[in-house]
């Protein structure tokens, strides 16, 4: 605002109202800041678990699977594998978290029952059912990873761009909006005071009229 311009009580009371909306408006971006970065941290702690556990259960699948091919044959291990009747199929649906939808990944049928296995459990060795409840459990672990990993991208992302809208408003908007009121309330209260030296000055004059 220049200052040539004359402000109104009317745009005062608007510029307060802006003011006002602003602040309600960073504070409630600042309560969802602070939502998302605990809920970041909370997937963060999680995720470090999962990733234990997964390679746990790698380097337990990974030993299992080779007792397997000691105790049958590549060639058997092949043929069995090729016999499963179906892949896991993955289901992603989604969630709200603080406002930012992330996904949820499941799949029903990655830990099969013996009987929907593709092979006979009678003709194959303990080692080879071990391994394949091994490598369910990992296949498990990985959907799980996947899942938190990626709310985890995407978290970050909106508190990253929620953190620069409550920087802007608290460090440039509001800060301009309350120079401006501060500007605008300073000229009111100045011409306020001219109108009453005005109003003093033609009161004098007229009384000095009056008494000739």
């Amino acid at each position: 605002m220049t200052q040539n311009v004359k402000p109104t009580r009317s745009e005062l009371m608007k510029l307060k109202n802006r003011i006002k909306l602003a602040n309600s408006g960073y504070n409630l971006l600042k309560k969802k800041r602070d939502g998302l970065i605990l809920s970041f941290f909370e997937m963060l702690k999680e995720s470090k678990t999962i990733r234990q556990d997964l390679t746990e259960a790698y380097k337990d699948a990974f030993e299992k699977f080779n007792m397997a091919r000691v105790i049958e044959t590549d060639m058997r291990i092949k043929s069995l594998a090729l016999s499963i009747p179906n892949r896991p199929e993955i289901e992603v649906k989604t969630k709200n978290i603080m406002g930012v939808t992330v996904p949820t990944i499941k799949s029903e049928d990655i830990e099969k029952r013996f009987d929907r296995k593709g092979y006979s459990v009678i003709t194959t060795s303990a080692a080879v059912d071990e391994s394949v409840s091994a490598y369910e459990e990992l296949t498990k672990l990985i959907v799980k990873a996947a899942e938190v990993e990626t709310a985890m991208k995407k978290l970050l992302l909106e508190i990253e761009k929620t953190k620069r809208r409550v920087n802007a408003l608290e460090f440039e908007v509001i800060p301009k909006l309350e120079k401006t009121r501060a500007f605008i309330e300073f000229r009111l209260e100045e011409a306020e005071r001219e109108t009453i030296f005005r109003t003093k000055r033609i009161k004098k004059k007229s009384e000095e009229l009056r008494r000739g």
